[in-house]
C-alpha cells in the first residue's frame, strides 16, 4: 500500500500569483496537491523514512509533534494507509475534546502519549528512545518534522524546477525543508525561512546541523526572517487571518495560519517593503496542513475559508 501512496512522481503545479512593483513576480509551488491526507513538504520528509522503516522490517512507527503537528497527522495518515502501527509522542498537555488534527490522528489509529515540555526536551535522548521502544515495543522513530537525512532527501527532490526562481520561500518548523531544499538546489538561488515559531536563533544553528550531517557542500545561499511568527507557534492574530482570507478571494488558494500564511504575510511584505531586486522570480512553498485550519477556527471560534 505504502508503494502506492510514495511511488507517484510528486511533481506539484506551480501558479503564478501576481506581479508587483519593478516586474517583481510571484508564484506558489502547491505542495498541498500532492497527497489528500500526506500533504506537501510531509509527503516529501515521511517517504524515504517510512521506506526505511519497511526495509529494516519495522511495522510501528514513533514520532513526536505538538498538538497541531501536521507531521503528527500525515504520519498517522500514512500509518493507516501502509499499515503500520502509529504512535504520537505529543509535547505538552493534550487537552480534551481534541482539536481536528489530534482527533483524525487518533481515528487512524495513532496512540497519542502526551510528555511534558520539560521531558519532551529529551526527544533525542538515545536513553530516552530505549525508553520508548521498551513501552511501545520495537519501533522506527522517526524525529519531530522528519528532521533527519532522509527528510532531507525527499525534499530535495523539490527543486526539479530550480532552474526559474530567484528565490524560494518556506515556512520554517523543524527547519529540514529549507535544509532540503539547499541541499537540493545548485545555482544561484537563495532559501529564506519563515519560522512559525519562536527562537529564530535556535533553529538556525539546527538547520546547520542538518547541513553538516548530510556532508553537502551548499552552492546556495539561505536566511531566516523571524518576525512573521505572529507571537509563537499555533498563534494568530486578525492581520493574519485577514490576509488569509485576501488571498484565498484573490488568487483561489487557502493557506493554513500555522505555517503557509505566516510565510506569505512574510512574502508579501517584503515584496512590498522592497527587499527584493527587480526582475526578481519568487517561488513560495505551500506546504500543505490545511487540516490545521480546522484546528485554529475551533480554537478561536473564527471562520477562516
Amino acid at each position: 500500500m505504502c508503494s502506492k501512496i510514495f511511488d507517484q512522481p510528486g511533481n506539484t503545479p506551480v501558479e503564478y500569483i501576481d506581479t508587483f512593483e519593478n516586474n517583481i513576480q510571484l508564484f506558489v509551488k502547491r505542495e498541498d496537491l500532492i497527497h489528500a491526507e500526506i500533504s506537501g513538504n510531509k509527503w516529501r520528509k515521511l517517504k524515504y523514512n517510512l521506506a526505511e522503516a519497511g526495509n529494516l522490517g519495522y511495522t510501528r512507527v514513533i514520532t513526536f509533534g505538538g498538538a497541531f503537528s501536521n507531521h503528527i497527522h500525515a504520519t498517522a495518515a500514512a500509518g493507516a494507509a501502509c499499515d503500520l502501527d502509529t504512535v504520537g509522542i505529543i509535547r505538552g498537555e493534550i487537552i480534551e475534546p481534541l482539536n481536528a488534527t489530534l482527533r483524525q490522528s487518533k481515528e487512524w489509529g495513532m496512540r497519542l502519549q502526551s510528555i511534558s515540555r520539560e521531558q519532551y526536551k529529551k526527544k533525542s535522548d538515545p536513553e530516552y528512545l530505549d525508553r520508548l521502544q521498551n513501552k511501545f515495543g520495537p519501533a522506527y522513530i522517526i524525529p519531530e518534522g522528519g528532521a533527519n537525512q532522509l527528510g532531507l532527501k525527499g525534499v530535495s527532490e523539490m527543486t526539479e524546477i530550480s532552474d526559474r526562481f530567484n528565490f524560494w520561500c518556506v515556512s520554517c518548523g523543524t527547519g529540514t525543508t529549507l535544509a532540503g531544499l539547499v541541499t537540493g538546489l545548485s545555482k544561484n538561488e537563495v532559501v529564506l525561512g519563515f519560522p512559525a515559531l519562536k527562537g529564530g536563533e535556535y533553529l538556525e544553528h539546527e538547520i546547520d546541523k542538518l547541513l553538516r550531517k548530510a556532508g553537502t557542500n551548499p552552492k546556495v545561499s539561505w536566511e531566516l526572517f523571524t518576525n512573521y511568527h505572529f507571537g509563537g507557534y499555533a498563534k494568530i492574530s486578525e492581520e493574519l487571518i485577514e490576509f488569509i482570507r485576501m488571498f484565498r478571494n484573490s488568487y483561489g488558494i487557502i493557506l493554513d495560519p500555522i505555517y503557509t500564511g505566516k510565510m506569505l504575510f512574510g512574502v508579501v511584505d517584503l515584496i512590498v517593503n522592497g527587499y527584493f531586486p527587480a526582475e526578481s522570480r519568487i517561488l513560495a512553498i505551500h506546504s500543505g496542513g490545511l487540516q490545521g485550519v480546522t484546528g485554529i477556527e475551533e480554537k478561536y471560534g473564527i471562520r477562516i475559508k
